[in-house]
């Protein structure tokens, strides 16, 4: 049965590795795939989206090796894909989709993406726009708003683009589409998101500027094997973190945290919040910042406003942060994060809507919440949407409740971190 059942944690400690990365994982295979000769990829997150994003190269031609231990990528060069014989089929995976968009606009042939129920409603003009600006034809459904996409690579041209909204995903379909256009794409971003692609892309060779908000690539290099390790993800260890402050007398420890400051904006809430949070070991992993994080419980927390400025380095973190809220001393406000509403699920709404079945208060706005805090849960019979992060952060409010919780839909959990209900057993028992 596709559920589970939680009641109050008596303790929570131990140490333990978070799952791999997810948006590393799948820029290493994509990067591998269009880089020239052998790649290996260490610590690849061996989940659903990642695996999508490998199954999409495979199809196109890339001969991508699991060894076990590693992922083993040789690659074809920017210009040695192949057109598949069949549709690409790239699950529930926003970023397989978006940023393969990037690659296959500037391949002349023909190719055809689609996905889940989930990902066939999630907007794609976003990054349609600015392929088409480029030069690309590409054709999607309801007027171009979402898959299938029908996509006809041509030789695209560079282009100058102001980025609506800070998406990582959009400006890595841009930033690839690039790699195929003559001269300098330069992009303009309202917010800084993400920047994995930034920092692991020169890695391969690619020439990429990065100047405050502004970013840019040449086009027409090659791009060469390299070998990449992907660190722990923040997003996925954030569970745990806002689980340790909340069940009492816990204590515990996460290894080898992707700490890559465009991810880690919950911490800086945290803290605001009243939350003692260790950073130890800090090092450099490939580009990427890791370190171990420890935390305990005990600490009382305080009610924050949160912006819009704040929101693209916590955009994962919403659904966890919402159940942190609902333990604050005051009332929590979280306004600007109406991209939410685009997620695998509209978050919003379902963080509204299973939190107040577990006896919280909360207002809906349509970019945002306000949470009432020091809220004693309830279990409940909870929905997960099909949403990996609704479920987790559900399941840690379980832990908290008083009384039995059962989650429904919990298999969505291995879009991005197999292992995660193993975890919880492991720090409570």
């Amino acid at each position: 049965m596709d559920r589970i059942e939680l009641n109050k944690a008596k303790r929570f400690k131990g140490e333990f590795s978070p799952t791999p990365d997810k948006s590393i994982s799948h820029r290493a295979v994509i990067f591998s795939s269009l880089s020239k000769g052998k790649s290996i990829i260490r610590n690849f997150l061996r989940a659903e989206d990642p695996m999508s994003t490998v199954n999409a190269f495979r199809a196109l031609g890339v001969d991508i090796k699991d060894k076990g231990d590693d992922i083993v990528v040789n690659g074809n060069g920017i210009y040695g894909l192949i057109e598949s014989h069949n549709i690409i089929d790239c699950g529930n995976s926003g970023t397989t989709i978006r940023l393969l968009s990037g690659v296959l606009a500037g391949n002349p042939f023909f190719s055809v993406l689609t996905g889940d129920e989930s990902l066939r409603i999630r907007p794609m003009a976003r990054v349609i726009n600015p392929l088409q600006q480029m030069g690309a034809e590409i054709m999607a459904r309801a007027e171009n708003k979402y898959p299938p996409l029908a996509i006809k690579g041509k030789k695209l041209q560079p282009i100058q683009y102001k980025m609506p909204v800070a998406s990582a995903q959009v400006k890595s379909a841009i930033l690839l589409a690039g790699l195929y256009a003559d001269g300098e794409t330069v992009i303009a971003e309202p917010a800084k998101s993400r920047d994995h692609t930034e920092r692991m892309l020169p890695a391969f060779g690619a020439s990429i500027n990065v100047n405050g908000l502004y970013v840019s690539v040449k086009g027409g290099t090659e791009l060469k094997g390299t070998e990449v390790y992907v660190p722990g993800d923040f997003s996925s260890a954030a569970f745990f973190i806002i689980g340790a402050l909340l069940i009492r007398d816990s204590d515990i420890t996460i290894t080898g945290v992707g700490m890559n400051p465009t991810r880690t904006g919950l911490l800086s809430v945290l803290r605001e919040m009243g939350a003692e949070i260790e950073v130890h070991n800090i090092r450099n992993l490939s580009g990427e910042p890791v370190a171990d994080i420890h935390c305990k419980g005990g600490a009382e927390l305080k009610a924050v406003s949160i912006n819009k400025e704040e929101i693209p380095a916590l955009i994962d973190e919403f659904p966890i942060l919402c159940v942190a809220a609902t333990q604050a001393n005051g009332t929590t406000t979280i306004r600007g994060a109406e991209e939410l509403r685009v997620k695998e699920s509209d978050r919003i709404r379902s963080m509204a809507t299973e939190l107040r079945k577990m006896g919280v208060a909360i207002e809906e706005f349509g970019d945002g919440l306000s949470i009432k805090g020091q809220s004693g849960l309830k279990g409940a019979i909870i929905e997960s949407y099909g949403d990996h992060r609704i479920a987790m952060a559900m399941a840690m409010a379980g832990l908290i409740a008083d009384g039995e919780t059962i989650i429904h839909g919990v298999s969505s959990v291995n879009i991005s971190f197999p292992g995660f209900f193993q975890i919880i057993r492991k720090l409570t028992l």
